[in-house]
């Protein structure tokens, strides 16, 4: 199977002459990874705490440091990059046609509480194209989606999702086997979708109420005054108010799944991010239930599952918007991308 992607950026990487080196950048709130590839596989991968302070620029130019110390790693000379694909944290804008971030968890000058910074946006596009002239950027969850379907849980299924339960909420959509992307490439945001008229559940992006706000580890932690994994740890030991707590969020979770087939007709959802993984064998049951009970005609068949690439899926998904196809067929029956999690 081959990704069809409709370039939100430049296209890259040349099928007669594919590059020998790719990078791949996972940019999130709390964490960047770089790695570095090349046609055996990621020969190194570093990360570090996301940097909220200093210039707009900062974010982007500690990616590019980063990946440049990838490839010092890996005994790569860092100009022998020049094919880039980036999974990031959203929203994005556009400026000067260029994508650039506007995610509440970096930028301070959105009006979230608590960063040390005054930025309205980060010009990731325009940092990275000064040192890398084929640079393809996607939201996440859209990545994390390229990669399942590209090696993962996913393969071959037209209408389905990623999902990531975790510090957030987000996901990655395919209808037709078609990616939806939006005119910002901000197709996928549903975490922010309306749920209840709850004042205590206020997400970063200032709504009340959202999916995010109701669910979240980060939100849950804000809500109930401790921290979500003490939250989980209590409802799996069996306490009964951490239960019913967390009970209600599979709910809430499970009614938005419920919400995205109804309006785009799925099959297949696969999910993935720290709370699903450590906690999907007490919680899918109670969201595959919320999902079956409504409308069967929508409903019937409609599935559930983990991400099979793991925590990995972001890093997968990045090389994959970069990854030429001469390479494809190699890397899916070795499944390199392994070496990572060593």
């Amino acid at each position: 199977m081959t990704i069809s992607r409709p370039s939100l950026t430049m296209e890259s990487g040349s099928i007669d002459t594919p590059p020998t080196f790719i990078g791949a950048l996972d940019i999130g709130g709390t964490k960047i990874a770089a790695c570095v590839a090349d046609a055996s596989g990621p020969l190194a991968r570093v990360t570090q705490p996301t940097v909220k302070s200093g210039s707009e620029r900062a974010v982007a130019e500690q990616a590019v440091a980063l990946l440049r110390a990838a490839c010092r790693q890996a005994h790569v000379a860092p100009e022998r990059v020049r094919d880039l694909g980036v999974s990031s944290c959203g929203p994005f804008v556009r400026n000067d046609g260029m994508l650039a971030l506007v995610t509440p968890n970096l930028c301070g000058g959105s009006g979230a509480p608590g960063l040390p910074n005054d930025w309205q946006s980060i010009p990731l596009e325009q940092v990275l194209r000064e040192h890398y002239p084929n640079v393809a950027i996607d939201n996440d969850c859209v990545a994390a989606l390229i990669g399942e379907r590209t090696f993962g849980a996913l393969q071959d299924e037209p209408d389905c999702a990623y999902v990531t339960w975790s510090t957030g909420i987000g996901f990655g959509l395919c209808v037709d086997g078609h990616v939806l992307r939006g005119k910002h490439g901000n197709a996928g945001h549903a975490g922010h979708m309306l749920m209840s008229e709850r004042s205590d559940a206020l997400c970063g992006c200032g709504n009340r109420g959202d999916l995010e706000a109701l669910v979240s580890g980060r939100n849950l932690e804000q809500r109930f005054g401790k921290p979500a994994a003490e939250l989980f740890a209590a409802a799996a030991a069996g306490q009964v108010a951490e239960r019913a707590i967390l009970a209600q969020a599979a709910h809430w979770f499970g009614r938005a799944l419920y919400n995205l087939v109804a309006t785009l007709d799925l099959r297949r959802i696969v999910i993935g991010g720290g709370v699903w993984s450590h906690h999907a064998d007490w919680l899918a049951p109670l969201v595959q239930a919320e999902i079956d009970q409504h409308f069967p005609t929508l409903t019937r068949g409609v599935t559930i599952g983990p991400a099979r690439l793991g925590p990995l899926v972001a890093d997968v998904g990045a090389f994959c918007l970069a990854l030429p196809p001469a390479w494809l067929a190699d890397w899916r029956a070795r499944q390199p991308w392994q070496r990572l999690a060593a």
